[in-house]
């Protein structure tokens, strides 16, 4: 596996409390939650091959 790169941004307080609860309903982390999110949408707008 690829060792993985840190990025920091900013969320509006009801988005990373949303973010934080979407997370906890499918039993992951924030981060593997926002991977999955961006992985996704990048894949999905072909800018990811996969």
């Amino acid at each position: 596996m690829t060792k993985s790169l840190p990025i920091s941004f900013r969320l509006p307080e009801e988005t990373k409390a949303a973010l934080e609860r979407a997370a906890k309903a499918d039993a992951r982390s924030v981060s593997s939650l926002v991977t999955k999110i961006l992985t996704d949408w990048l894949k999905t707008n072909g800018h990811l091959d996969g």
